[in-house]
């Protein structure tokens, strides 16, 4: 017994910033940041919270799995920061849908997807649950130095989730962790305690871009090609890639060392930028609601993030076709 994608959903902050509005607060250029990544615009929370799109976006889900929230037998959500330190996300989430399940959040940085699948699927092999919704959401912008230029153009705000239910739709899945903070991580805010010397840090991204692109690099290469041969199948037998949208360089550079045809990758990266959990899925309901999954099709999905975690899966599409 695996597991099924039965339902997806995606949502995101009205407000939505291209290349030249941010370079007219920090600086840097169109040119600068589409070239070197892809990225065109990106949406940015202004108005709402992540919890908002984050329920909606598993709203959408469950209506396009066809269920009710009183169906589910858990909720996992991915995110590097909710609403609140605590209570998780994924309660706030409950709350708003009116489920009635256990509900809580894990951090796996742009990998929490691929980690809350794996999660997914333990639950089901051990036979306690029927229904998981797994909701990726992410406020990237509310974690960026908006003076650094290197950070804050790359990401944007966002949500994606996925209903899932027992089934042999998921064919292989790995994840990795290689703990090594210095390449990409964000300080915890520690407070104000009169017993502490430490002053408490300014909570912002800091991130070694050269660093994380050789690994992104080599992750991804190495786990789709682990989750295909652990699948029985051959890289000619995929139908679609669903990459993290990190940076398309990385994409690209990684392509080169795989023999998987370059037509079957699949992209959105210049209108949202990295959503870091939220980015596979909210690709994979795009495709989904665009029609483009057919009854059948083989899916790799492959991501990386700060841990350093990384992780693939290989996916074959059971939905009827939209």
């Amino acid at each position: 017994m695996s597991l099924n994608i039965i339902g997806t959903g995606s949502a995101w902050p009205e407000c939505s910033k291209s290349n030249e509005e941010l370079s007219r607060i920090v600086d840097t250029s169109d040119e600068w940041i589409s070239t070197r990544t892809g990225i065109k615009s990106r949406h940015v929370s202004v108005w709402e919270t992540i919890t908002d799109f984050a329920a909606e976006a598993a709203r959408r889900a469950l209506e396009d799995a066809g269920i009710s929230s009183g169906e589910l037998d858990l909720i996992i959500c991915a995110t590097a920061r909710g609403e609140y330190i605590t209570p998780s996300l994924a309660c706030l989430v409950q709350k708003r849908i009116g489920a009635y399940c256990p509900a809580f959040d894990i951090n796996a940085a742009c990998t929490g997807f691929l980690y809350a699948l794996d999660v997914s699927l333990c639950y089901f092999q051990a036979k306690r649950v029927k229904k998981i919704l797994i909701v990726a959401a992410e406020a990237m912008s509310k974690l960026l130095d908006w003076t650094d230029r290197s950070t804050c153009v790359l990401f944007g705000d966002g949500a994606g989730a996925a209903v899932l239910s027992e089934g042999d739709g998921l064919l292989s899945i790995k994840v990795h962790a290689s703990g090594n903070e210095e390449p990409l991580h964000i300080e915890n805010t520690e407070g104000n305690c009169p017993f502490s010397e430490r002053k408490a840090a300014a909570q912002y991204l800091r991130m070694n871009g050269k660093d994380i692109y050789k690994f992104a690099v080599s992750a991804m290469c190495n786990d789709l090609q682990e989750v295909i041969r652990e699948a029985g199948i051959t890289q000619d037998d995929i139908d679609f890639v669903v990459p993290h949208q990190a940076n398309l360089r990385i994409i690209e550079t990684a392509k080169k060392g795989l023999s998987i045809a370059p037509e079957k990758y699949r992209y959105n990266i210049d209108r949202f930028g990295n959503t870091s959990a939220a980015s596979v899925p909210i690709l994979l309901d795009e495709l989904n609601r665009a029609g483009e999954l057919k009854k059948g099709n083989l899916l790799a999905l492959a991501a990386f993030g700060g841990g350093l975690t990384s992780g693939a899966c290989v996916l074959r599409w059971t939905k009827e076709d939209r």
